[in-house]
């Protein structure tokens, strides 16, 4: 389920998506109607499609994402949540909780009171040593951390002589990013004992299974959705025919086989 907050949000002003050389901008803003009308309105119509449903959530403090978490945590079919810590700390000048280890620490140990079922911590790319966050989440009592959220990024309408986007700036996804997310999820899995989810630029099976490898127990896949609705199908079985070719029984078996 898309980021979910306290309160409702509206989000940025438009243009808030760019389109840039294998990848995607965005400064959607978390525009949705907060966790109230989540559980009113959209819980009671996926409550019971036979999947696991996964609600992203966000905050501007320790205390909004820890009632946004209580709250989602009374739903009987909600088996988890991921920790959106890529968010702004209006407490703290605006800097995002998840490029320090004391504003990770914050956030999840408030979260964690709260929320008594699985917490997954999307971590952000935007950091000097990612691994050091992870540690500080897991410490914490993450049950998993997925990564990456998108990495900072900009495009210019040189005709205008002003950013494409409404705010400057915005979140860079895509192709473009595989490369470091692969990377970071490599050094997070050699750095922490829970389970880690990699994300960030898969656009085939080839690609989930660079991630399986480097240590990623799980994966997720977004921007390809927007070229491709049917992706993670198609990503899912070509996993599997790979497998068979290499004579895997299960993908089990690949996950942080890599050999440095």
């Amino acid at each position: 389920m898309k980021g979910t907050t306290l309160r409702p949000r509206e989000g940025n002003d438009y243009p808030r998506m760019a389109e840039t050389p294998s990848g995607m901008l965005n400064c959607v803003g978390l525009q949705n109607k907060g966790v109230d009308y989540f559980c009113e309105h959209i819980y009671p119509q996926i409550k019971d499609i036979g999947t696991n449903m996964i609600v992203n959530v966000s905050g501007s403090s320790p205390e909004d994402y820890a009632e946004c978490a209580a709250r989602i945590d009374a739903l009987e079919h909600i088996p988890a949540i991921e920790l959106n810590i890529s968010c702004p700390n209006v407490k703290d000048g605006g800097m995002a909780f998840g490029v320090t280890c004391s504003g990770a620490e914050s956030v999840v140990r408030a979260v964690r009171k709260a929320y008594h079922k699985t917490l997954i911590v999307k971590l952000s790319p935007n950091v000097t040593n990612i691994a050091d966050i992870a540690r500080t989440c897991e410490a914490e009592g993450a049950d998993a951390v997925s990564l990456i959220n998108t990495l900072m990024g900009m495009a210019i309408d040189i005709e205008r002589r002003r950013p494409v986007l409404s705010i400057n700036t915005g979140g860079l996804s895509g192709p473009a990013v595989k490369p470091v997310a692969l990377r970071m999820v490599w050094q997070v899995a050699k750095a922490v004992k829970i389970p880690v989810v990699g994300l960030g630029g898969i656009m085939t099976a080839t690609d989930a299974i660079e991630f399986l490898m480097a240590g990623a127990t799980a994966i997720e896949i977004g921007t390809a959705n927007f070229i491709d609705p049917a992706v993670t199908l198609k990503v899912r079985d070509g996993i599997n025919d790979w497998l068979d070719r290499h004579g895997y029984h299960s993908v089990q078996e690949i996950i942080g086989a890599l050999e440095d």
